[in-house]
């Protein structure tokens, strides 16, 4: 599903107030048994979770995060695209984040149990709620071996946590680069917190994460 500008955006916010569905089911997923040590005062790390403006509303308001970046991740390093491309669903690209944190105070596996407890469903494939297309679909970026490991370690540990009915589907993906989204799609949730999409189905997300991991959670936003 499509949240571009317009007329568009209108039929949208129509059909979140009239539908029925809520947002998907929380999960508390496990400590990860193997996470990434750092070296550096500040690490980046790239995630994609269905619609980006839940993803970093909820990742803004970790304890430790300093900067979050809705964008683009997984397609051609050569091709620049922008939203609308990406909305098509055939340019390899997804609707990404990059996040900029502090790993003295939150680390790299603490934000991949962030993600999937209250951002993503891993056994959704190509969609995350009620967005369709490989644009939505899940998917880590590590951007270094350290993640890599920790990544590819954390999606076979939720394999065997039998939190889900259905297999785990996420992927990690060879990061290829990152390209930010146009400024309208920057902090969204903090600009729009009326916003029926938003109200939808990414509210619900970030009072999952203030409830499940209250030590972590920050009432004011990063940057």
């Amino acid at each position: 599903m499509r949240r571009s500008d317009g007329l568009a955006l209108v039929l949208l916010a129509a059909l979140a107030v009239a539908s029925p569905v809520r947002a998907e089911r929380t999960v508390l997923a496990p400590v990860p048994t193997i996470d990434a040590a750092s070296t550096r005062t500040l690490e980046t790390a790239v995630f994609a979770g269905g619609c980006y403006w839940g993803v970093e509303g909820v990742f803004s308001h970790v304890k430790g995060v300093r900067l979050v970046k809705s964008g683009f991740a997984g397609g051609p390093n050569n091709r620049r695209v922008d939203y609308a491309m990406v909305s098509g669903g055939d340019t390899g690209f997804a609707e990404a984040v990059r996040v900029t944190y502090d790993p003295k105070q939150v680390s790299y596996g603490t934000l991949l149990r962030i993600f999937f407890s209250v951002i993503a469903d891993p056994t959704t494939l190509n969609y995350q709620g009620p967005d369709h297309g490989t644009q939505y679909r899940s998917a880590l970026y590590p951007l270094n071996a350290e993640q890599g490991k920790a990544a590819s370690a954390y999606l076979a540990q939720l394999g065997k946590a039998g939190l889900w009915r259905d297999p785990i589907v996420t992927k990690v993906e060879r990061f290829t680069g990152f390209q930010d989204a146009d400024a309208y799609h920057q902090d969204f949730m903090k600009a729009n917190p009326r916003h029926p999409y938003i109200l939808r189905w990414d509210a619900p997300k970030l009072a999952a994460f203030k409830a499940m991991f209250p030590i972590l959670y920050r009432d004011k936003p990063s940057a």
